[in-house]
């Protein structure tokens, strides 16, 4: 990757930064965790020392040229249970995680996905960092492990394939890292760093490269990406219960098929006066029990069908929703974070103006007057930060709404993968159906034996006699 955006600013400004927000700034999340530890292997030091870049084309960098087809690209994570694993007290779940990119292969817990979240958010507060599956609660059954393992999925490939995280080497410790204490790797990991407006040499010019009109912007992506959340959250809705109708459909023409079976092998006798039907009676369950054959053949059609559609149309889809989700979560942020924190940094500074004046009317001490000098002129300096601070958290939205963007025709692909799989299942579904029909020529015996196929009922679906 490429560029100048994630170049680290000169020390003093970094220094200045800091000191200046001493006052204001909440500690991000994890932030109370990181404190001080030993020095990381040199090897570990040397990359997270190191600026974290993207990709940006020749000229405004706050434009972004990437593709679906990059971003998927990057790297494809698998993530498959272990079997339980029984403790002194509870049984813990744990998950293997393989990379294609990395070519690795490794174990993690759930709470080692939570602090690889935290990191992310406290090194990339103003991106968007997608959210965690709940955690496990008491009387946890497999349908609640396996959805959660379907999430983490999702979350570490949104992770993987994002233009900062993927070269970040919080990711990397993640997915290839095999020693037993990963997560104080990662903490180490981001003790050696700010957060990226501490690092990135941009971040005091964001304002340059933004539109006038930027504020304007955010309300409207804002709102466009709240309504394709809606209705891609209908779209997937729907498109579970499809699945869902598909193997629920399996479930019933397999039980169809074994009732017809069962009478097919029924042994009880027949009475005395149904003897002279004894041999249409034998011939009707003979091919009874045949048909339960091609039943067992549909309802296996019908379950791959539906599970093809878990895969392909539902979870792509979830994937596509927890992408608009960490957006959503991202504006929260800005608004609830930076933004709120300059405003409350502008209504100390109106305080402290007040209180100087107050003191000048009164004719206070001069000690005391210099006191209150030097807060204002503090307090000024949190508040510049603070405009930075959210002129580049502006500057990071706007990137993170052009992916969003980006990622929009993976909504073609999820169509693409329903359609093909309403018309194979289909077909393959009626090439069986076609196979059962002559077969149940047998099931209508005429006169002395003689077979009749079945007749076709009218419109009124009544069968003549």
């Amino acid at each position: 990757m490429t560029g100048r955006a994630m170049d680290p600013l000169p020390a003093a400004a970094v220094g200045a930064a800091a000191e200046a927000e001493a006052d204001e700034e909440e500690d991000p999340p994890a932030a109370d965790q990181l404190t001080p530890q030993a020095i990381e292997p040199q090897a570990i030091v040397q990359q997270a020392a190191a600026p974290s870049r993207m990709q940006m084309p020749q000229g405004n960098p706050l434009l972004l040229s990437h593709t679906l087809q990059e971003l998927l690209a990057r790297d494809t994570v698998q993530v498959e249970l272990i079997p339980e694993k029984k403790g002194l007290f509870l049984k813990h779940v744990e998950y293997e995680v393989s990379s294609q990119r990395f070519k690795s292969s490794v174990y993690r817990r759930y709470n080692d996905f939570v602090v690889f979240q935290e990191m992310l958010l406290h090194k990339f507060p103003y991106r968007m960092v997608p959210a965690l599956p709940p955690k496990r609660m008491l009387g946890a059954d497999r349908e609640f492990i396996e959805a959660r393992r379907r999430a983490l999925k999702r979350f570490v490939n949104l992770v993987a394939r994002h233009p900062l995280f993927s070269e970040d080497v919080v990711l990397k410790l993640f997915l290839s890292f095999s020693g037993s204490d990963v997560q104080n790797k990662l903490k180490e990991s981001a003790q050696c760093v700010g957060d990226e407006f501490m690092n990135c040499k941009l971040a005091t010019r964001a304002k340059d490269f933004l539109p006038a009109d930027i504020q304007a912007q955010f309300a409207i992506s804002r709102e466009l990406i709240r309504n394709i959340y809606n209705s891609f959250h209908k779209l997937r809705d729907r498109a579970e219960r499809i699945a869902s109708r598909a193997i629920d459909n399996a479930a019933d023409l397999l039980i169809f098929g074994k009732e017809l079976s069962a009478i097919g092998s029924d042994t009880t006798p027949l009475p005395s006066w149904a003897a002279l039907n004894s041999s249409t009676w034998g011939s009707l369950k003979q091919a009874l029990k045949g048909l339960s054959v091609e039943f067992a053949l549909l309802a296996d059609k019908a379950a791959q069908q539906g599970k093809q559609e878990e895969n392909d149309v539902v979870e792509k889809l979830n994937l596509f929703l927890d992408l608009l989700q960490s957006y959503k979560d991202l504006c929260e942020r800005h608004e609830k974070g930076v933004l709120h924190k300059h405003q409350r940094a502008l209504h100390k500074y109106s305080l402290m103006k007040r209180q100087m004046m107050s003191a000048a009317a009164q004719n206070r001490e001069p000690e005391s007057v210099e006191q209150l000098e030097s807060r204002i002129v503090e307090q000024e300096n949190a508040i510049q930060t603070m405009e930075l601070r959210n002129y580049f958290s502006l500057y990071c939205l706007h990137q993170e709404t052009q992916l969003i963007h980006v990622y929009l025709p993976l909504t073609s692909h999820i169509l693409r993968a329903f359609v093909n799989s309403q018309i194979q299942g289909h077909k393959e579904m009626s090439k069986v159906w076609n196979d059962l029909r002559p077969k149940l020529s047998c099931l209508f015996a005429g006169p002395h034996s003689a077979l009749t196929p079945p007749c076709s009922p009218p419109e009124d679906g009544l069968c003549p006699h």
